[in-house]
């Protein structure tokens, strides 16, 4: 990293990094889960830079431009810069991207001109992050998008070496060394393979299943996510705050904002939910419902979801819930995820769909299935009255009807 890189480092926007957790509240479950988005990021520079060396000198080279080098690995070691606190988990809310947010604290002061500074271009390095921006076309532009967003992509060759590493499990780790050493570029594609990789390819899928399965949506965490974001909806619709209030966020001024802002005359008391959270009187699991038993589409939209828990409530006191509200209830629905396979396989010459991988279309959508399981869940007080809610699903049902 040249010093001029590592200034970018130093920054204010990017030091706000170093206070968000990479994983949320993943830590509550897993202790060791408190590497920062900011070490990621300099993972990904890290794997950015190897990536675009072996390509380069693979033939690369001959539409690479020195400017366009560093712009790619500026947009590398800033690709996060937009986050803010569970940020993928609110992206059904009319919120703008973090894609298109780092790409505007980009074309700011001072980030424009310390990234200048790196011989990049400000406006190429945000328009590699954020894909909405139209201001520059070009086949280079093109190609490093495929190379920082794709199935084998620096960002998910770090993160899953490092959360898995953190969370003390083996289902992420990855063999970087060798698929750098194996990629071939492709100026239309970013990136092609040959068969030798396709093991590990389907590595990658299989561990980000795992990933989401155990850690990334483990049951605690989607309790702790959905508290939080029940809160954040409940503010944002009474418009006790706003999308620019959460955009400049760390871990530690969200439960600030929330607890100054959201006032206890909310039906949802938004406030009570962030004060559980910080005590750790987190909502228990009351039951579970898979996708295929109920259409889940009609919790889609949280307003109508909302609508849902007070019935749900009103429907369940009497049966050990007396004093049941629908703040008491939280109708959880992960949120959409993908997996990624376009790549194109040289010796066999076709699609990664298409190949003699065992990760056929219809297995990796029967992970995403298995992933989208609703769950119910319910305030802590009523956690020894669970053995009576096996009838949630069938009351669902009846209120989706």
């Amino acid at each position: 990293m040249t010093e001029e890189q590592a200034k970018l480092t130093e920054s204010a926007p990017f030091l706000r990094l170093n206070r968000i957790m990479q994983l949320g509240p993943v830590y509550l479950v897993y202790p060791g889960a408190t590497h920062t988005r900011a070490s990621h990021s300099i993972g990904v520079y890290h794997i950015g830079k190897r990536l675009l060396k072996n390509l380069s000198e693979r033939g690369a080279e001959d539409w690479l431009t020195k400017e366009g080098i560093n712009s790619f690995l500026a947009a590398c070691l800033l690709h996060d810069l937009g986050h803010f606190p569970y940020t993928h988990s609110l992206k059904e809310l009319s919120l703008s991207s973090h894609e298109a947010l780092t790409g505007e604290i980009i074309m700011k002061e001072p980030m424009k001109s310390l990234v200048g500074a790196t011989g990049a271009c400000p406006e190429l390095t945000a328009a590699i992050i954020d894909k909405e921006k139209k201001e520059i076309q070009s086949d280079e532009l093109h190609f490093y998008r495929k190379l920082l967003s794709g199935a084998l992509d620096p960002d998910k060759l770090d993160y899953l070496n490092r959360d898995a590493r953190y969370c003390g499990v083996p289902y992420g780790a990855q063999d970087v060394d060798f698929i750098l050493s194996k990629l071939q570029p492709n100026k239309e594609r970013g990136v092609d393979i040959d068969s030798r990789l396709i093991p590990n390819v389907e590595s990658i899928l299989f561990s980000k299943y795992l990933m989401y399965r155990t850690v990334y949506w483990h049951r605690q965490v989607r309790a702790i996510t959905a508290m939080l974001k029940k809160a954040l909806i409940n503010g944002l619709e009474t418009e006790q705050i706003t999308g620019e209030d959460l955009y400049d966020l760390d871990d530690y001024s969200l439960f600030s904002l929330l607890e100054e802002k959201i006032n206890n005359s909310s039906p949802i008391n938004g406030a009570k939910l962030v004060e559980y959270v910080r005590e750790g009187n987190i909502y228990v699991t009351a039951d579970e419902i898979s996708p295929k038993k109920t259409d889940f589409q009609a919790f889609r939209n949280f307003k109508d979801r909302a609508k849902f828990e007070e019935k749900l409530a009103e429907e369940l006191r009497g049966d050990g819930f007396e004093k049941i509200k629908g703040e008491d209830i939280i109708i959880d629905i992960p949120e959409p995820v993908s997996f990624e396979t376009g790549l194109f396989i040289t010796d066999e010459n076709c699609n990664f769909s298409d190949s003699s991988s065992a990760f056929k279309p219809q297995t990796v959508d029967s992970f995403i299935q298995t992933l989208y399981t609703i769950r119910i869940f319910i305030n802590k007080k009523y956690k020894e009255n669970i053995k009576t809610f096996s009838k949630a699903c069938s009351i669902l049902e009846k209120l989706v009807n």
